[in-house]
């Protein structure tokens, strides 16, 4: 139970990082409880999206990842957080990707400030 607080966690704080560092990725409501709501229902999404969709996108376009030597993969991803942006707005939660390259860049922030969080989280704590 404590991996998968700590994943969420460190989910919504890549993605509260990514709010700030890309252009075109948004993060609204009026008050602070708001928006730590708002990225951890948001970090469940991306987390229940990168479990089920990210595995099969991957068995079924294998011949792409290895024609494009895994490439495609931050396509995929984008992709995959343009998903996320879509999952939130129909759950009317004020976070928002306005483009392929916000979700592109987006995805390569969280991505490496969740693998640089994972680094800084015990191993005990951070099990799968």
């Amino acid at each position: 139970m404590l991996a998968l607080v700590l994943k969420v966690a460190v989910n919504a704080v890549a993605l509260w990082i990514a709010t700030l560092f890309v252009d075109g990725i948004s993060l609204g409501g009026s008050d602070q409880t708001t928006r730590i709501v708002t990225l951890v229902v948001v970090a469940l999404i991306f987390g229940v999206v990168n479990a089920v969709l990210k595995p099969v996108i991957k068995t079924v376009g294998c011949a792409f990842y290895l024609l494009t030597l895994g490439l495609i993969g931050l396509v995929v991803n984008a992709l995959l957080f343009l998903l996320v942006s879509a999952l939130s707005g129909a759950l009317h939660l004020p976070f928002s990707v306005s483009g392929f390259w916000a979700a592109f860049w987006g995805s390569i922030v969280v991505s490496v400030v969740g693998f640089v969080l994972h680094l800084v989280i015990p191993d005990r704590y951070d099990e799968n």
